[in-house]
């Protein structure tokens, strides 16, 4: 990206951080992966959770890490812990891949599967991992993964 296409991008971030303090449900599908096009995108990958409550309003979007340009670590354990301190009901897992592909890779899907079993002994709720690519985001819920 050109340093003026960066400047945009932080912008069009910080004008979606206003709407969604203001309005903080996710109403569509679409709203949700124009989100997470937004924030997660990057050269590296990088790690977030979405952290809901009952009405799936937005309690907070945390990124938990950063790693490399093809692996990012993830601990279920600090995921979980993290929803319990917010007092969450629901959870949408989001990350990048930088190469462009959002094809999850095994360790996504069994992090993602750990991630599931901690929540469910637990009363919590994971609606989606959604990985996010170049121009396209690819659902784990939609492909039959979760």
């Amino acid at each position: 990206m050109t340093p003026q296409e960066e400047t945009i991008v932080l912008e069009a971030r910080d004008i979606l951080g206003r709407y969604l303090s203001q309005n903080p449900v996710i109403g569509s599908w679409q709203a949700l992966m124009d989100y997470c096009a937004l924030t997660v995108r990057g050269p590296i990958e990088r790690f977030h959770v979405l952290y809901l409550d009952r009405k799936n309003r937005i309690i907070a979007d945390e990124l938990l890490s950063t790693g490399t340009v093809d692996h990012v670590p993830v601990y279920p354990r600090e995921v979980i812990k993290r929803a319990l301190m917010l007092n969450a009901s629901a959870l949408i897992l989001i990350h990048n891949h930088p190469s462009g592909d959002p094809t999850p890779s095994e360790a996504d899907l069994s992090m993602t599967k750990e991630i599931q079993k901690g929540c469910k002994y637990l009363g919590l709720t994971l609606h989606d991992h959604i990985i996010v690519g170049a121009g396209t985001e690819l659902s784990l819920r939609a492909l039959g993964k979760l």
